[in-house]
């Protein structure tokens, strides 16, 4: 049985700037995703805070809050088989220095906090963030 989900895609400020989000995309379509809904978007300090309420107590919280509201994003709705975990591991680790070669954090991250993209962790994160970008 096909087990058929949607997650989040954030191609994020450092990305749009550096004006990756049509090679990102790309990336996600050569590796089975489609997109279902992308909007390009930018948030206020408030929605980042937010998106990520679930980082809250985290020392990185505020600027993580910072940087996504720092300029354009794009948003995507994407769907595959094992859409949730194959996304993460298109889009690598954290650190784009520990990312393996390939993924999309190895390619065009720049740091850890400008790592280009972000995916949600899990199913139920997965309806949460959608939620947050498509249905309010």
């Amino acid at each position: 049985m096909s087990n058929i989900e949607q997650t989040l895609s954030i191609i994020k400020p450092d990305a749009v700037e550096r004006n990756l989000q049509n090679q990102i995309k790309q990336d996600f379509i050569n590796n089975g995703f489609e997109i279902i809904k992308e909007k390009k978007i930018h948030i206020s300090k408030e929605e980042a805070e937010k998106f990520y309420k679930v980082h809250e107590s985290k020392p990185f919280y505020n600027d993580l809050c910072n940087y996504l509201s720092s300029g354009p994003i794009v948003v995507m709705t994407l769907q595959r088989e094992n859409a949730v975990m194959e996304n993460r591991k298109l889009m690598g680790a954290t650190n784009p220095v520990d990312a393996d070669e390939g993924t999309l954090r190895k390619k065009y991250g720049i740091s850890i906090d400008k790592n280009s993209v972000h995916g949600s962790d899990s199913l139920e994160n997965a309806k949460i963030e959608i939620d947050f970008f498509f249905n309010h």
